[in-house]
């Protein structure tokens, strides 16, 4: 008996040892499978850091890229703008230098006192000719360019024949050119240089003319027209000003 209950005792004595080594062995493991999880977590947060930091750089770098386009465009289209003002202004000088020639000049535009008096209505237009190529120079001069516009066009139809008509057509062409309606100065400089090549304006015509196409950026017709003016009028002011502007363009 005694044999007996020893021998249980030994054998629960060693059932218990293999179960606090089973019990160790299994902490052991969940402590490594803890520790291999805590490892790869950080790994998978590490990564996923980098990558949002790559994807920041990347999104980075298309903004810097963006901006260096967009400045360039700026630069361009500040570029540009000077341009176009240089020839407005440009545009502007020349029609103020016109208009002060119109305004002093004998001899640039005849007035009621320098035109030969027409002995009856059918000499040199109607008797009220004169007077009303005035009062329509007298609204270029004040530039109220619209109302010069109607008048001048009115003085022409019913005027045809006066010397003055010609001038009348010059003077509306650039008072539709003040007024930045390109397309109608173009049509009426033309028709001037057509129908008057010999007038002492008719290189200034198409000097005109080539501005209006720059304005409207028609650069290739300019190149066209001053060289035109060039050739047909090689000694006038105007074909030495045509010279710069192809230059330019």
């Amino acid at each position: 008996m005694k044999r007996l209950a020893m021998g249980c005792a030994l054998l629960a004595l060693v059932s218990g040892c293999a179960t606090n080594a089973d019990l160790e062995n299994t902490r052991q493991q969940i402590d490594q499978v803890n520790q291999q999880a805590s490892a790869r977590l950080t790994q998978i947060e590490t990564k996923l850091s980098n990558d949002k930091l790559l994807d920041m750089v990347s999104q980075l770098d298309e903004l810097r890229a963006k901006v260096d386009k967009l400045s360039g465009e700026v630069e361009v289209l500040n570029y540009n703008l000077q341009s176009a003002q240089k020839r407005q202004n440009d545009l502007y000088a020349d029609l103020d230098a016109r208009l002060a020639k119109l305004e002093g000049g004998p001899g640039n535009a005849p007035t009621a006192s320098s035109a030969p008096a027409a002995s009856s209505p059918a000499a040199s237009g109607s008797a009220q000719a004169v007077p009303d190529f005035d009062r329509a120079l007298n609204l270029l001069r004040q530039r109220d360019f619209a109302a010069a516009i109607t008048a001048l066009d009115q003085y022409v139809k019913q005027n045809p024949k006066d010397p003055q008509a010609a001038d009348a057509l010059f003077w509306q062409g650039v008072a539709h050119t003040a007024l930045k309606q390109y397309d109608a100065a173009i049509a009426i400089h033309r028709q001037f240089a057509d129908q008057y090549p010999n007038h002492p304006k008719a290189p200034d015509a198409l000097r005109n003319i080539a501005s209006c196409q720059i304005e409207l950026s028609q650069n290739d017709e300019a190149k066209v027209t001053l060289k035109r003016l060039i050739k047909l009028y090689p000694k006038s002011a105007a074909a030495a000003k045509a010279k710069l502007m192809l230059k330019k363009l």
